[in-house]
């Protein structure tokens, strides 16, 4: 017997990329948006960005290791400041620093868990705490340097979207092509270790190297989202998406599709925003964006939304109510 295919999830999917292609048109007839370069590029940058985050942070979700992004992003910030004082402010070297500062963080975690009885969370507090207090240190004597060099620099604290150019978007876009292409070669391992660690290390699967992978891809990911969303906001645009659409599907493939529909609506949704007004920033509206799609997963999704659960609650209550109505032994007229 053919199993029924739920298409549920692909309905919403479609739907949503809809809305998604019908942002630019509407945004342009109702609030009169100027789709200059800048935000052109900023848009477009925002969607792929939110693609490639929400792929990834699907996996970091379903593996429980959601502060696992947060440290990193926060492990990147030294990076920053200690490229920028060898190399000055030529992005490619910052953007070096930051991965290298990451991928450090991440072994430094994984080697605290491995060799003392510290959890994994307790560890990961730690590097996040600690590399970001190191960067913090290094901003603060960078900032009180007499040369202007280092203007702008603390802007990867929270983003500077409005200095992405066409190379930013490619970097990205290339990223996320490399990241799918070992996702799809490796999809079977990684979805192995997802669901069932034990049983992949008992056949043989290398769970060591598949956790290396998708820890360098969680730091290229954030590495290419500096600078767009910065160090702090970075984690929400991996976490949120992924939490949003597993509200709505039960199978992986489904999730990271719809996820990834989530992450490019609120990348380019929120960039599109920021063009209402020069003075709202954009990392922190993608960020809203992919807030208020998790608050509505929350709450509306079928099956799992707190809403929806109410309403089959009462719709139960509702159906007993009338059985027993429909049950009750009717009375004998008088003859």
């Amino acid at each position: 017997m053919t199993p029924q295919i739920d298409r549920r999830p692909w309905i919403i999917i479609s739907l949503l990329a809809v809305a998604l292609l019908l942002c630019i048109p509407l945004s342009q007839i109702i609030f009169h948006i100027n789709y200059n370069y800048t935000l052109t590029v900023v848009a477009v940058g925002g969607a792929a960005l939110g693609i490639l985050a929400s792929v990834i942070g699907c996996f970091a979700v379903l593996r429980h290791e959601s502060l696992l992004g947060d440290a990193l992003s926060h492990a990147a910030l030294p990076g920053v400041a200690i490229a920028f004082l060898i190399a000055g402010r030529e992005i490619f070297p910052l953007l070096i620093g930051a991965a290298i500062a990451s991928w450090l963080g991440t072994q430094f975690a994984l080697a605290i868990t491995r060799t003392t009885r510290i959890k994994q969370d307790t560890a990961l507090g730690i590097v996040l705490t600690g590399w970001f207090a190191v960067g913090l240190a290094l901003l603060s004597y960078i900032q009180s340097r007499p040369d202007a060099s280092q203007a702008g620099l603390d802007k990867f604290i929270f983003g500077q979207a409005a200095a992405m150019v066409q190379r930013d978007v490619e970097v990205i876009a290339f990223a996320a092509l490399i990241s799918f292409v070992l996702l799809a070669l490796f999809w079977k391992q990684l979805k192995l270790i997802t669901f069932d660690r034990e049983f992949a290390q008992a056949n043989g699967v290398n769970v060591r190297g598949l956790d290396l992978l998708l820890s360098t891809l969680l730091v290229v990911t954030i590495v290419v989202g500096l600078q767009l969303a910065g160090v702090i906001l970075m984690v929400g645009l991996l976490i949120a998406p992924a939490v949003a659409a597993r509200q709505w599907v039960h199978k992986l493939g489904q999730m990271v599709f719809l996820s990834a529909v989530f992450g490019a609506f609120a990348g380019g949704s929120g960039a599109i925003i920021s063009g209402l007004d020069v003075a709202l920033p954009t990392g922190p509206l993608m960020i809203v964006m992919a807030s208020i799609i998790v608050f509505l997963s929350l709450a509306f999704a079928p099956g799992r939304g707190l809403i929806w659960q109410k309403w089959q609650q009462w719709r139960t209550r509702s159906d007993i109510a009338d059985n027993r109505a429909a049950n009750l032994p009717r009375p004998q007229s008088e003859s």
